[in-house]
């Protein structure tokens, strides 16, 4: 441990344990010496009223008795009394007991030279036949002491009896359980101190001998970090419980809310998702999707079993990304088969020419560019809408070079302008594209078991309602139906279609119809994930093979600019 580390004594009072203990400790002293002041009180107490009881039970005993009553009487009071009086205060162990006449003249004492002196205390109230007490200081010192009235026959006044304890007496009685209360409190202390640091101990141990102002920064610099940071992070006690959930964790799983306490099977997240939390082997970048985002997940364990932490990375961008390189690099992959192709052509206009066929290189020439222009004039007349209509004609290329006919319906129609600013570019690109990919792959598939051609058709066009009819949503069954104006989106195929028992899991990562194993799954699950967040629906339907229509409201969004008039 280097000598910054060291807990130096100023170190240890700073630190929020130190406090701690040294609050506590003082506590402590004050609750054992609060304790023992009230112990002595009482105790002391308890002695003074038992040495009172004691006095008044030896004085009356004198006064009662009749030995007592006929010394009064007689010539030489202090010859009788004196030694009877010894013999009872050495017999009870009381300090003193003096008889006296009715003028407060001794007649015996402890001190023989006390006799024949004045009674030093009070005695009116056994004057007039009461029993009294009270502390007085006499020839012996303070002490506690009873004045009783000596009686005759006729219930008169004759004498008067004082038995008394001195304090220091009874202070002599206290010294004992006073030292054994006095031995309590120190161990008492003792053991308290001893607790307390070993519980301030543990403490220091845990908050790593920072003080009070340090933990409250500390604490600030970490809800900042977590506000801060992009990663979504939640972690989860050992019952899988939700005890920190940041803000980007919020806003990529779609959570709101109180989340503390929760547990993470309760919070409405994907199954897929919920399994790979609560799986036993950590999570390394993994790809789920949630209702309107793609998340790369990382899970990993808090120390022995406390808990468990999910790091979340928003992964929408880059898979829309990823989509877009893999519509390049298949526009590219096409143009250069185009280009060969086109190559191909020219050679044989060219031969044609070279061997003075004139007229069959123009015939030739001009059906080639009537073919390859046909559907690019449909779209362009058809699609004003730019990113659909170069969608449309990539993809119409690239289907061509894999043997499938690309058709665009008679009814589409869309003009520049009319699509929302809400409704990016990306997700047109993610909808069409990935629902003419996955036509086309179904096209092919289905074109070994029947003898017509593969063929995908596309419907795009803008609809002011909804038809009546029912429809299976499953995208979004539960999700609110648009309505009003809205963008129709319909790939076609001839394929063998979709089971009716899959259309539950058709929108599902991981689905997919694909036996060469290049299929991930996750186009149709990203289908239904931009419909989602354009407030749309994707529904399953079949003709000739599957039809899958995707429906985004226009109304919900605000226009880019003023449609142009058709």
């Amino acid at each position: 441990m280097s000598p910054r580390m060291l807990p130096t004594p100023r170190r240890l009072v700073c630190s929020l344990a130190g406090q701690l203990f040294v609050v506590q400790v003082v506590i402590v002293a004050a609750v054992v010496a609060g304790g023992a002041v009230l112990a002595y009180l009482f105790t002391a107490g308890r002695a003074e009223d038992a040495a009172r009881a004691q006095v008044t039970a030896v004085a009356r005993s004198v006064a009662d008795s009749p030995s007592v009553r006929a010394a009064v009487a007689g010539p030489d009071p202090t010859a009788v009394l004196q030694p009877y009086a010894e013999q009872v205060r050495a017999d009870t162990g009381v300090s003193f007991i003096t008889v006296m006449d009715t003028a407060g003249v001794r007649w015996t004492h402890p001190l023989p030279e006390q006799i024949g002196k004045t009674f030093l205390g009070h005695i009116d109230w056994a004057l007039a036949g009461e029993t009294r007490s009270e502390t007085y200081t006499g020839t012996l010192g303070p002490s506690v002491r009873v004045v009783t009235p000596v009686l005759d026959e006729r219930h008169r006044v004759v004498a008067l009896v004082s038995a008394g304890i001195t304090v220091k007496s009874i202070s002599a009685q206290l010294s004992g359980p006073l030292l054994a209360l006095a031995g309590v409190a120190v161990a008492a202390l003792a053991l308290g101190g001893v607790g307390t640091y070993l519980a301030n101990s543990r403490l220091r141990r845990h908050t790593h001998g920072m003080g009070p102002a340090e933990l409250s920064h500390l604490y600030e610099y970490h809800q900042a970090t977590l506000r801060s940071v992009r990663e979504g992070l939640v972690l989860l006690d050992r019952r899988h419980r939700v005890v920190l959930c940041n803000d980007a964790a919020r806003e990529l799983l779609g959570l709101t809310g109180d989340l503390e306490g929760l547990p993470v099977d309760g919070l409405g997240l994907p199954e897929a998702l919920v399994a790979a939390v609560l799986g036993a082997e950590p999570v390394r970048d993994e790809v789920h999707l949630t209702a309107e985002r793609v998340v790369v997940l990382n899970t990993s364990t808090i120390g022995t079993g406390l808990g468990r932490v999910l790091t979340l990375r928003d992964h929408t961008e880059l898979q829309s990304l990823s989509g877009e390189l893999d519509s390049v690099r298949g526009f590219t992959e096409a143009l250069g088969a185009q280009a060969h192709e086109a190559a191909n052509r020219l050679h044989a206009v060219v031969s044609l020419i070279e061997l003075g066929r004139h007229q069959e290189a123009v015939e030739f020439a001009t059906a080639e560019l009537a073919l390859a222009q046909q559907l690019t004039d449909r779209v362009v007349a058809a699609v004003g809408e730019p990113v659909l209509a170069a969608l449309l004609l990539g993809k119409a290329a690239q289907a061509a070079e894999r043997g499938v006919e690309l058709t665009l319906t008679e009814d589409s129609r869309i003009d520049d302008g009319v699509l929302p600013s809400g409704l990016s570019a990306r997700d047109l690109i993610t909808v069409l594209g990935n629902l003419i990919d996955n036509a086309v792959d179904a096209a092919i598939a289905g074109a070994a078991e029947s003898p017509d051609p593969p063929e995908v058709t596309v419907t795009a066009r803008i609809d002011a309602l909804l038809p009546e009819s029912a429809r299976t949503d499953a995208a979004a069954p539960d999700a609110a139906r648009p309505e009003g104006e809205h963008l129709l989106l319909r790939v076609a195929d001839t394929g063998t279609g979709i089971d009716p028992a899959a259309v539950e899991d058709v929108f599902r990562r991981g689905w997919s119809t694909k036996q060469d194993g290049r299929g991930h799954g996750l186009g149709l699950a990203l289908v239904a994930q931009a419909a989602r967040r354009n407030g749309g629906t994707v529904e399953v339907g079949r003709d000739r093979g599957a039809v899958l229509t995707v429906r985004l409201p226009l109304s919900r969004l605000p226009r880019r600019r003023e449609a142009v008039a058709s």
